[in-house]
């Protein structure tokens, strides 16, 4: 299922989680790293179903957008493949984020995996024309953030509130971060064996066991919104939208979410001109693909693996300001060693979004949850291809190094001036909830 940079459950017995404590036995101070996340039974079938549905997405991009230049010829079509896996999200984010909470998680989860898997196979039929796959590709899309936001906020069902949650929200942001290395590999093996049409027909399969992994590996649990499907589904979305970004608090914590991410994406975006423009070869454009990957899942191991809950909520708020400054390096035109180094800093940088996972979940009630979280999604999905598209622009009147440096140095300031609002709202929501 699509994931979140962001990507796409007969009920188990009690003792599915009998061999474990459960989340609220363990210690809010402490607890054993990402190993104590999988030693929760429900975790792992979440996990591996995380896992197949994303390499099922990357996959399935790769090989539609091969299957659409082969029968159309046309670059624009097969790019346009690419960008409609951003575009919908704001649409589904929106309209359908109150199925979030106004069923139960795993049955939303099972059918959001059932409905990805019914468009991928229609995708396959060699009958169906290329204005059918974009249109199947444009509801993949946008049942994505509703699965994800489901599936974040039932793991504080699943793992609780406290570590536990941040390091299995860190956990399935890691898999989407190698996804993109590994998923595209794994799509050009399956592209060299298979046809673009067989390609895609694996990634029905991956969705399918993805389903099943959620329905019998996760317990039956009652829809937030507690059964009440009075009202209709678009106004419930539009409420609980309105509800989180009319509350200060949480607006401001979306925004720290939302903004870095918005600037972060101008040198990937940019990678190719950047790469022609200063005489580089393939073999150094793949790593500067690669380095802000490599750079996010380094930190973010080392922020859920050596830094204790309190240190990284310390960190959040320096680290998002200044994980932007090392893309003002692009300035000076630097070799591809400093450029890589650069790309790897600011990859790093995301490392601040484990301690901001705990804020947010901290901020938004429990019964806006869902759609909290489906909003979360899909504003970042649509800020990133915003920030690209903005970037491609801009590229198109200034060189492609000051516009990346301009991203770095324009976004850390306004990342600056967000960061002291949240630190405001915090202090004074926190004030309040104490008295």
């Amino acid at each position: 299922m699509p994931s979140d940079t962001t990507t796409p459950a007969g009920t188990p017995r009690d003792e599915s989680t009998a061999d474990v404590p459960s989340p609220d036995s363990v210690p809010r101070s402490r607890t054993g790293g990402y190993r104590s996340v999988f030693a929760v039974r429900e975790f792992r079938a979440v996990f591996a179903a995380h896992l197949l549905s994303l390499l099922g997405v990357v996959v399935s991009e790769l090989a539609l957008t091969v299957l659409v230049y082969d029968l159309t010829g046309s670059p624009l079509l097969s790019a346009l493949t690419f960008a409609l896996g951003f575009l919908p999200y704001i649409v589904g984010g929106t309209l359908f984020a109150g199925v979030a909470d106004r069923y139960p998680a795993r049955r939303v989860l099972v059918t959001c995996d059932l409905i990805c898997a019914g468009c991928v196979a229609v995708m396959v039929l060699p009958g169906t024309p290329v204005g059918g796959l974009l249109a199947l590709r444009c509801l993949v899309a946008a049942v994505a953030p509703v699965f994800t936001g489901t599936r974040t906020a039932a793991l504080t069902d699943i793992l609780g509130e406290g570590p536990l949650y941040v390091l299995g929200r860190s956990l399935l942001r890691l898999v989407s971060q190698s996804a993109l290395l590994i998923g595209f590999g794994a799509g050009g093996v399956l592209l060299a064996a298979l046809s673009a049409r067989g390609a895609i027909t694996v990634t029905v399969v991956t969705f399918l066991c993805s389903a099943a992994f959620l329905r019998l590996g996760t317990k039956v649990r009652p829809a937030r919104s507690g059964g009440d499907t009075s009202g209709t589904l678009m106004n419930e979305s539009l409420a609980g939208a309105r509800a989180v970004l009319g509350n200060r608090e949480t607006r401001g914590l979306l925004l720290l979410f939302w903004v870095p991410a918005f600037f972060v994406v101008a040198p990937e975006a940019l990678a190719a001109p950047y790469a022609d423009a200063t005489g580089v070869g393939p073999a150094a454009l793949g790593l500067m693909m690669c380095a802000m990957a490599v750079g996010h899942i380094g930190a973010e191991v080392y922020a859920a693996t050596a830094l204790g809950p309190r240190t990284r909520s310390r960190i959040v708020l320096p680290v998002a300001v200044v994980g932007l400054l090392p893309l003002v390096l692009y300035a000076s035109r630097p070799g591809i060693a400093v450029t890589v180094a650069a790309l790897v800093l600011a990859g790093a940088g995301g490392a601040y979004i484990i301690g901001l996972d705990q804020w947010f979940v901290e901020a938004v009630p429990e019964h806006l949850r869902g759609r909290a979280m489906t909003l979360l999604t899909a504003g970042l999905m649509t800020v990133q291809g915003l920030g690209m598209a903005l970037a491609g622009l801009a590229a198109e009147f200034f060189p492609v190094h000051q516009v990346v440096a301009a991203s770095g140095a324009v976004g850390a300031v306004t990342t600056l001036l967000l960061a002291a609002e949240v630190r405001r709202t915090r202090v004074r929501y926190r004030s309040a909830r104490r008295a």
